[in-house]
C-alpha cells in the first residue's frame, strides 16, 4: 500500500512566508531580502538518524529551504522534556551534522518544561538536552537544545555591502500592522550564501510578519 508524505503545518507556513517576503525587497544594489520563520526543528547525526529509524536509514528530503543544499526531511521525532512533557512530530532538517541540535522558540520551552538558552547554531557548551523518539529507537540527547539567536545569512558581496563582518550586529525593521524592529541580529557572511534572515515563530509573530509590506536589513 502507497503512502503520501505530508508536511506538518509549521513547514508549510515557513515555505509561504518565504515566498511573500522573498518578493518585499529592498534598496537599489542590495541583495533580495527573504527574511524567513524558522519553526522548531531538529538537526541530526546520521548515528541518531539510524538510531531512530532503523540501521541503514537516511533522511527523505521533501522540500527544499532557501539556503541551497538544505531541506525539510520526510521524518520527524516526537521531544520528550521534564516530567514527560511532549512535543510531537518535530520536522527534522537535512542534511545530517556532526552534532545533533534542537531549536525551540520560547513557548515550545515553556511547553517542553526547558530552560533553554539562546545560542547560536552549534554553540551548545552548557544547554540542556532532551529525550527524542522517532519510531526504531530513542536518543537521550544531553546537551544541545537551544533557542537560536536571531541571525542572518549572507555572501561575501552582501556582507561588503552593508558594512559588517561576522559576528557584527545589526538590526531588521519589519513594517508591518504590528511594527517591530529586532535587534542583535548576528551577521554569519559564508561563501555561497543568500540574504536570509531567521526568526523564529515567537518573533515573527509578534510582529506579524504575515503581513508585513517592507523589511529593511541595516548596520545600527
Amino acid at each position: 500500500m502507497s503512502t503520501v508524505a505530508t508536511i506538518d503545518r509549521s513547514v508549510v507556513e515557513q515555505i509561504v512566508r518565504e515566498i511573500v517576503l522573498a518578493q518585499i525587497g529592498g534598496p537599489p544594489g542590495q541583495a533580495e531580502l527573504v527574511v524567513s520563520i524558522s519553526a522548531r526543528h531538529v538537526h541530526l547525526t546520521d548515528e541518531h538518524v539510524e538510531t531512530l529509524f532503523g540501521p541503514g536509514r537516511t533522511l527523505t528530503p521533501v522540500k527544499d529551504l532557501y539556503q541551497e543544499g538544505y531541506y525539510a526531511a520526510e521524518e520527524t521525532v516526537m521531544l520528550v522534556g521534564p516530567r514527560k512533557r511532549m512535543l510531537p512530530t518535530v520536522r527534522i532538517l537535512g542534511p545530517t551534522r556532526g552534532q545533533s541540535q534542537v531549536e525551540l522558540a520560547f513557548t515550545d520551552c515553556i511547553s517542553l518544561g526547558i530552560d533553554a538558552p539562546v545560542r547560536l547554531s552549534g554553540d551548545h557548551e552548557g544547554t540542556p538536552g532532551c529525550v527524542i523518539v522517532g519510531p526504531a529507537g530513542v536518543v537521550e540527547l544531553k546537551r544541545g537544545v537551544i533557542r537560536a539567536e536571531r541571525h542572518v545569512h549572507m555572501s561575501p558581496a552582501d556582507a561588503e555591502f552593508y558594512g559588517v563582518a561576522k559576528g557584527n550586529l545589526m538590526n531588521l525593521r519589519v513594517h508591518s500592522p504590528c511594527p517591530t524592529t529586532f535587534e542583535g541580529v548576528v551577521a554569519r557572511p559564508g561563501e555561497g550564501l543568500k540574504l536570509e534572515a531567521h526568526l523564529d515563530t515567537d518573533e515573527g509573530n509578534a510582529a506579524d510578519l504575515d503581513h508585513a509590506t517592507r523589511v529593511e536589513l541595516y548596520k545600527p
